[in-house]
């Protein structure tokens, strides 16, 4: 079991930056971690994951070159800087975590992802 606790969401003018923080109680050198969100109506969608044990990142084609994620490994934490933010990616973020399994990318994985935490909301304004 790993429990997740996001922090950062507020509200941000389009064009804006946010930062998106997640405590993890355990790291997991085999696990991909990551972020996924959903708004109302819309379904669950990964934005960005990266496997804990190779540093590897993974991005949606609708945050690429907009958000980064990153780890520390120390910490136990994962952040997620979003720049360049637009009305669309009002939603609520989850920090999710999940194994890696051989035949799934990483973004899968956090898609389907058991393991997350209570939610932050983004809210950007146009």
């Amino acid at each position: 079991q790993v429990q997740l606790v996001e922090s950062g969401g507020g509200s941000v003018q389009a064009g804006g930056s946010l930062r998106l923080s997640c405590s993890a109680s355990r790291y997991d050198s085999t696990y991909c971690m990551g972020w996924f969100r959903q708004a109302p109506g819309k379904e669950r969608e990964a934005v960005a994951g990266i496997y804990i044990r190779t540093g590897s990142t993974f991005y949606a084609d609708s945050v690429k070159g907009r958000f980064t994620i990153s780890k520390n490994n120390v910490k136990k934490t994962l952040d997620l800087q979003m720049n360049s933010v637009k009305p669309e990616d009002t939603a609520m973020y989850y920090c999710a975590a999940a194994p890696a399994s051989y035949g799934f990318t990483c973004l899968q994985r956090i898609q389907d992802s058991s393991y997350r935490g209570q939610g932050t909301q983004v809210t950007v304004s146009s």
